[in-house]
């Protein structure tokens, strides 16, 4: 008995993250824990939510189940947030111009930049003394 669902993978920074969309009663489990107990800074669950507020699909519609690994708070929060906007295109196609057009489709190619020989950062030089 294969309960029928939708994946999307999501990947920012050095996280990554496989989110599964089926029918359900809105149950959110990011890697066995609750959306809220799992992404616990302000804003972070309302910013993963984010593709279901720009389509008017209905949360409590969908189970959502999250794996993420990988990465910080900030990397895994829109990588779950970009996985669970592909897995919603995956269900249903009618979605992706609503989503793309509220930027949730892109993936942030923003990422550390390394750091340079003669350097003390990736852009920050010794202090520079004339004498």
């Amino acid at each position: 008995m294969s309960e029928r669902y939708f994946e999307g993978i999501g990947r920012r920074k050095e996280s990554s993250a496989r989110v599964r969309i089926s029918n359900g009663s809105g149950k959110f489990i990011v890697n066995e824990k609750e959306l809220d107990a799992y992404f616990t800074r302000l804003g972070d669950p309302e910013a993963i939510l984010a593709p279901f507020a720009a389509t008017g699909e209905k949360r409590n519609s969908y189970d959502v189940s999250v794996l993420v690994k990988g990465g910080g708070v900030t990397g895994q929060t829109g990588a779950v947030l970009l996985g669970l906007a592909r897995a919603l295109v995956k269900s249903n196609a009618d979605l992706q111009p609503s989503l793309r057009k509220a930027g949730l489709l892109t993936r942030n190619p923003l990422v550390k930049e390394r750091k340079k020989p003669g350097l003390k950062k990736a852009r920050k030089a010794p202090t520079y003394t004339k004498r």
